[in-house]
């Protein structure tokens, strides 16, 4: 088969606890995202506005969970997806928003929603309409099989390419030393 008739391979991409910088970074493959989508048709993306992800070869995954939502969103994120790639430092060790880890959640609450400067006599929300909040921040290994992990706080457009054309390649993502960023 060659490579115009080979079926092109499904990616899908969802951010649960983070800043969404892993996704900007893919969007800095630049030009190289026109060659990208000769090989690859997006399901759930930012590029898609898909919500809810159907049957997917690769799935990258930004964030940290943080909250039952991002639990439930990683689950079945992975069931969706063949290949499962933690995408940077909140996926892959909770990145900056476990931070709040050495802190109990009810004194995070009793901080934000009583004490802090600016609210007065607030309330702790409580809705079911808002997803209860976890009491660390955990890192997606955690909960789910993860395949291949991209570090960097985020990982260079560059780092994704590498690994993207290594697995339309067929062969197991290396990342040289230069593409490995652990900030």
């Amino acid at each position: 088969m060659s490579a115009s008739t080979k079926p092109k391979l499904k990616v899908a991409t969802t951010s649960l606890a983070g800043c969404f910088g892993c996704h900007m970074s893919f969007l800095d493959i630049d030009e190289r995202l026109f060659e990208l989508v000769e090989h690859i048709e997006f399901d759930r993306s930012p590029l898609t506005d898909i919500k809810h992800v159907g049957p997917c070869d690769i799935g990258l995954i930004e964030g940290g969970l943080c909250n039952a939502e991002n639990v439930h969103v990683l689950r079945e994120f992975r069931r969706q997806c063949k290949v499962l790639i933690a995408v940077g430092a909140c996926a892959i060790n909770g990145g900056l928003p476990a931070q709040r880890n050495p802190i109990p959640l009810p004194m995070i609450l009793e901080e934000v929603y009583h004490t802090s400067p600016g609210l007065h006599n607030g309330l702790i929300p409580n809705d079911p309409e808002l997803p209860l909040p976890l009491n660390q921040v955990h890192p997606i290994h955690e909960v789910v099989k993860v395949d291949y992990f991209m570090p960097g706080c985020p990982p260079s457009g560059d780092t994704i390419w590498k690994v993207l054309t290594d697995l339309l390649a067929g062969k197991e993502p290396v990342l040289p030393h230069e593409l490995l960023h652990y900030d």
